[in-house]
């Protein structure tokens, strides 16, 4: 993407005073929910520019790249906004687990807080 056609993209689109959108991630071909985070436009652009899922940590005010630690990249297919341009979409194939806690969605309980899936690995293994 040219340097004018990111400029016209972040025109369009809307971060938050804190500088960040939020990010949907869905796998590309099953289209379930894998996570949700937040963007900054740093990370937009690494998304944009690489093909893989960047974002920024609130929690470690940072920048990161999905699988820089574990090794659980996420491949960016498509990135899709919503009718107010304030949401994004990533389409990915997901490389082992989304999830820090080993699940291969973020979204492994439902509200009563029943595992409703089966954890893929131990986290300790994933970070060492």
């Amino acid at each position: 993407m040219s340097v004018a056609d990111e400029n016209a993209l972040f025109e369009k689109l809307t971060f938050s005073a804190e500088g960040l959108i939020p990010v949907i991630v869905q796998d590309a071909k099953s289209k379930d929910v894998l996570m949700f985070a937040f963007a900054n436009r740093e990370a937009v652009s690494l998304t944009l520019e690489t093909g893989f899922a960047h974002y920024f940590s609130r929690s470690r005010a940072k920048l990161w790249k999905k699988g820089e630690e574990s090794g659980h990249l996420q491949t960016v297919h498509d990135v899709l906004t919503d009718c107010d341009e304030d949401v994004l979409i990533y389409l990915v194939s997901q490389e082992g687990c989304a999830c820090h806690e080993g699940y291969r969605s973020c979204f492994f309980r439902d509200i009563s807080g029943n595992v409703i899936l089966p954890r893929l690995k131990d986290p300790k293994e994933i970070y060492k």
